[in-house]
């Protein structure tokens, strides 16, 4: 499964690009009916009703109503509802990511069911994408909540209450864009709940400079929130959308838009272990190599033995191997972190997390000829063994 920290980043970096502006589309009314709900306090004893006030007192006498309000709120105090708003929206989306992932490591889907879940995360992004862009045909394809919650939402907003901007964000977990719903898939397939959390965590902090900015300065008008941000946020959240469907094509396996020249190879010589001559199948090399030291070796019992280095990334991208012999991956760890630690062979159904320092080994059994490919759980790194 992925990583929490790169489930985080993920998280933060799509929130970053995409989800403030998206997010501030549907739920602008109601962060704006949040910062705005309180009414300026008056000075006790002075009528607020202008019909009581005698017209002899004039303009003068209406200016001395209109400064009858007490002093405006600092600073902090405007954006006190903000932040609490943003912290209520934060705590119900990290504890949906949470039990999503609970659900999803119930589930233990395999990796290509995750990588599947994935890709219907782009596309659902596309789908968001083009309803931005004002595109009819996708209205009744996209996901809305009923329009009498968004009016209980907006009622509660009016509230005096200095609790009601947190509730009202907690419950924007009930008024999702297009984009949550996207990471909401992904914290699933996180098949934990630390990891689950770590995504919508991410994602809500990344929201929040947007957002906040946009709460603060456009509460008076959610007409602020549309026309050209919707496009713009459009363009973002198809590329975002192309970026997850490719992970996820990848991500399972049936793809690598990676160009294999650019590949870091891995082939002969083949290498029995206590000897010092190449096979005969393979006359390149410089022929004494170490076994221990060779990607691709054959031990005194002729198996065949893989080793593919994991660090942040995977040293080692393309191997050449035989077909038909008794074949081991050796995963070995050297301070290795990322995405690249959750380690998957889709085909297989192999899914695997690195040790940071030390080796862990797949069977990979006695392969036909043909190519296999690995990938880490999210689809950003890939590779692949060629037998032959």
């Amino acid at each position: 499964m992925p990583s929490s920290i790169a489930l985080l980043i993920t998280g933060l970096s799509t929130g970053l690009l995409a989800g403030g502006a998206s997010c501030a589309t549907v739920q602008g009314g109601l962060l704006a009916g949040a910062v705005t709900r309180r009414t300026p306090a008056r000075v006790p004893g002075v009528s607020a009703s202008p019909a009581k006030r005698p017209k002899s007192a004039g303009r003068t006498a209406t200016a001395e109503r209109v400064a009858a309000p007490a002093a405006p709120e600092s600073l902090a105090g405007q954006l006190a509802p903000v932040g609490a708003f943003l912290s209520g929206k934060l705590l119900s989306h990290t504890i949906l990511g949470a039990l999503l992932g609970v659900f999803g490591s119930a589930l233990q889907p395999s990796p290509r069911v995750q990588a599947s879940m994935v890709v219907a995360a782009g596309l659902l992004m596309v789908v968001f994408a083009l309803d931005l862009f004002g595109v009819k045909a996708v209205g009744r394809l996209t996901p809305r909540p009923p329009a009498s919650f968004g009016r209980l939402l907006r009622r509660s907003a009016k509230t005096e209450s200095a609790a009601a901007p947190a509730l009202i964000g907690f419950a924007t977990v009930l008024v999702p864009c297009g984009v949550t719903l996207s990471l909401e898939l992904l914290a699933i397939t996180a098949g934990s709940p630390l990891a689950g959390a770590a995504v919508m965590f991410g994602f809500v902090l990344g929201t929040a400079p947007l957002f906040a900015v946009l709460g603060y300065a456009f509460r008076r008008s959610s007409k602020a929130l549309s026309g050209k941000l919707a496009a713009l946020t459009g363009v973002v959240v198809l590329a975002v959308a192309a970026w997850t469907v490719m992970s996820g094509l990848q991500a399972g396996g049936w793809v690598s838009f990676d160009s294999p020249a650019k590949r870091p190879a891995a082939s002969g010589p083949f290498i029995v272990e206590g000897g010092d001559q190449n096979s005969p199948e393979e006359g390149t090399g410089s022929g004494k190599t170490a076994g221990a030291e060779a990607p691709v070796r054959i031990d005194t019992s002729g198996q065949q033995i893989l080793t593919l280095t994991v660090t942040d990334f995977y040293e080692t991208k393309q191997f050449a191997a035989k077909a038909g012999v008794p074949t081991k991956l050796v995963l070995h760890g050297k301070d290795s972190g990322g995405c690249a630690r959750a380690f998957t062979i889709p085909e297989l159904g192999v899914q695997e997390i690195v040790k940071r320092n030390g080796d862990t080994t797949v069977d990979l059994g006695i392969r036909k000829a043909g190519t296999l490919r690995f990938t880490c759980a999210m689809g950003m790194q890939t590779g692949s063994i060629d037998f032959q």
